[in-house]
């Protein structure tokens, strides 16, 4: 098979490993720039132009698209799809998780635990938003934030009043999220693909930090789940349509609670912690993809959140 990743970079780690991983099960892996691909719309026919050359041959893509370019990336990804070219990620499920509070709302529909979180258009009403999620310390996030950018702990109720307020007067669009304290600045990253768990680790955040992201500083250490955890992945990863999915959650009195699910999860943290081949298992699942198709689901009205996806 000739299989493409889509990746602006070729040199970093996630990248690589498909690529090696590709080549070890003796298929050809190409790196494309999902940036430099040019769309070209036409019945009967829509193709890519990449740097300026028809792009032809592509049996599967595995979209490792950048949260920053999500719309062309996901434009990329839905213009293979319309030349019957597999994806690893459906564009649509890259466009349901990149959506916080979408994803939230899929999410709670669906039944899985999650911090109590609050969202809104701007409102005067900080006291109350701040009340309706247990009060300080509470967590506020951008909605558009990334590797724990744009993540603030608010630790007393007049410190979340003024960051609400800066970010209101900013016009930035946050969510306002409950402090789960018992989870101590850690957090489990599960990865998942094709309905499986295939690797989980603890990401513990570096002293004094609540942030637990790998890119922040840190730490990862392997973890096995407790079946309620390993139940809560799956689902997750399923109510957004991902076949390949990293899905964050925190350790709770309640439970776990998921905090959100990642469509193009980094590979190094969780191959390093838990010394399993990630890669290899999402290039099985492309020959998979390829050679059988994607199990037909049942009939049913509408997406998992409830929207027309036929665009």
């Amino acid at each position: 098979m000739k299989i493409a990743i889509l990746s602006r970079n070729p040199r970093l780690y996630s990248t690589r490993r498909l690529v090696e991983a590709a080549q070890e099960r003796g298929h050809e892996a190409v790196v494309l720039d999902h940036l430099r691909c040019d769309l070209v719309m036409e019945k009967g026919d829509p193709h890519i132009l990449y740097k300026g050359e028809l792009l032809t041959g592509i049996d599967a893509v595995i979209p490792r698209i950048g949260a920053s370019v999500t719309f062309y990336g996901t434009a990329v990804v839905r213009q293979f799809e319309m030349m019957k070219v597999k994806s690893v990620v459906a564009s649509q499920s890259i466009v349901r998780s990149r959506d916080k509070l979408r994803s939230l709302q899929i999410m709670a529909r669906a039944g899985l635990g999650m911090p109590k979180t609050a969202f809104t258009n701007y409102s005067k009403e900080v006291k109350e938003l701040i009340k309706e999620v247990g009060g300080a310390p509470l967590v506020i996030k951008l909605l558009e934030g990334t590797q724990g950018l744009g993540v603030v702990l608010a630790e007393t109720q007049k410190a979340a009043e003024s960051v609400i307020e800066a970010f209101h007067n900013l016009k930035a669009r946050i969510i306002v999220q409950e402090f789960i304290a018992e989870s101590k600045g850690a957090d489990i990253r599960v990865f998942v693909v094709n309905g499986e768990v295939v690797g989980a680790m603890k990401r513990q955040g570096k002293e004094g930090e609540f942030r637990s992201n790998l890119h922040r500083g840190g730490s990862a250490s392997l973890i096995k789940l407790t079946r309620a955890e390993k139940a809560a992945a799956l689902m997750a990863a399923k109510s957004l349509g991902l076949d390949v999915a990293g899905v964050d959650m925190l350790q709770s009195k309640r439970g776990p609670l998921i905090l959100e699910v990642n469509s193009s999860p980094g590979l190094e943290g969780i191959e390093k912690a838990t010394q399993t081949n990630i890669a290899g298992k999402i290039i099985e699942y492309t020959e998979l993809l390829v050679t059988k198709g994607k199990p037909k689901k049942s009939k049913s009205k509408s997406t998992p959140d409830g929207g027309d996806d036929h665009q």
